[in-house]
């Protein structure tokens, strides 16, 4: 027999797994749990309250959709207002789809993963062009548009059509980490959390959803819980001990450093020296000033694109996902005129998709954003 066989029993013993009954303590607290949700439901410019639910009205899949792809590694604070200029520009997906991608980027600038940007345009194109603006219904379907991952296709479908299916995001992982006191780090048990988690979804599916996602936010909150005034009480585990203790934290790996040098050229009618990334890779496609490699390591001395009195204007910091950031910034002030696509009037600058990175730099070199 093959090692990998033999070995098989041994390793799914080794493997968490979720407790069954717990799982149905959940599905019994479903209803406790929308009772809770209908008089505690956050107010959010795209959601559709549970006492118009309840009068037929149907939440749009276009601002449900939208919000979900920005809310991914943001918060709700930070979203409100992007979200509300996207609405504002184009109301539909049929506008959207209509917009030039420089003009989706330069909106989305700030809000970071600028891929998200991108497969946004493209999702909103295949709906408008293809499917007639109308988004598909069903989880599984919603997974073959650009950009639409488990956890988004099952948001759009629970809310919007009320498929029973389980929507994992952070503030639910919280939660049924807490419910089910797990003794191991969230991801390495996504899969079975969310399919025990389909197993409670009631009837009202998309309101269960943001039922449970509320009380992360709200009542099983990252810093605190105030388990005296939470639906889910009866059953939660972590209550009998320090829901604060859960969930448990994976290992973090130390984040490298990088190093580099940018340069601020500015000529006497203030115009600004611009660039445009790659359009693979960090920060892909997204406006930027010229500079150096980041490099691991030493930092590398300066050089400077074109003579001139260069002058230091600071160091900029910024962490990316997979490591931090230190740019040095130098500034140019040119003694005569310049011509070129690449030269933007620095009046302009904010209407360019520059990346919050690059703001940072804007305004480490005395420039102004508007």
């Amino acid at each position: 027999m093959p090692l990998a066989l033999q070995l098989m029993p041994i390793l799914c013993a080794l493997m968490p797994s979720l407790d069954q009954p717990q799982t149905k303590k959940l599905s019994a607290l479903s209803h406790a749990l929308l009772t809770w949700y209908d008089g505690n439901a956050r107010s959010l410019p795209w959601r559709i309250s549970p006492s118009d639910r309840r009068h037929g009205i149907i939440p749009d899949p276009y601002r449900v959709w939208l919000s979900e792809v920005m809310l991914q590694q943001t918060t709700v604070p930070a979203v409100r207002d992007f979200f509300q200029r996207f609405t504002d520009r184009w109301p539909s997906v049929h506008d959207l789809a209509a917009a030039e991608e420089g003009q989706v980027m330069a909106e989305w600038a700030g809000l970071g993963y600028y891929a998200r940007a991108r497969n946004l345009h493209a999702c909103a194109k295949k709906v408008a062009g293809e499917l007639d603006g109308v988004f598909p219904k069903s989880a599984a379907e919603l997974q073959t548009l650009p950009g639409i991952g488990p956890y988004t296709a099952a948001a759009i479908s629970a809310i919007c059509h009320d498929e029973r299916v389980g929507v994992l995001d952070g503030n639910v992982e919280r939660v049924l980490a807490r419910f089910h006191a797990l003794s191991h780090p969230v991801r390495d048990l996504k899969p079975e959390l969310r399919e025990a988690l389909t197993q409670t979804v009631p009837e009202r599916a998309g309101d269960y959803a943001q039922a449970l996602m509320d009380l992360g936010a709200t009542i099983c909150a990252p810093r605190a819980a105030f388990c005296d005034r939470c639906p889910l009480l009866p059953g939660c585990r972590a209550a009998k001990a320090d829901p604060l203790d859960f969930p448990v934290r994976p290992e973090k790996k130390p984040r490298p450093s990088r190093f580099g040098h940018v340069f601020v050229m500015r000529d006497m009618d203030g115009r600004v020296k611009t660039g445009t990334r790659p359009r693979r890779g960090l920060l892909g496609g997204m406006h930027e000033f010229p500079g150096s490699d980041w490099t691991e390591g030493a930092e590398p001395g300066p050089q400077f694109p074109v003579e001139g009195h260069w002058k230091q204007a600071g160091k900029v910091h910024h962490v990316f996902t997979h490591f931090a950031l230190t740019l040095t910034v130098w500034r140019l002030d040119l003694e005569r005129r310049e011509t070129g696509p690449d030269w933007v009037d620095e009046e302009r600058l904010g209407d360019l998709a520059l990346p919050s990175l690059f703001r940072k730099v804007a305004v480490a070199a005395g420039l102004e954003i508007r």
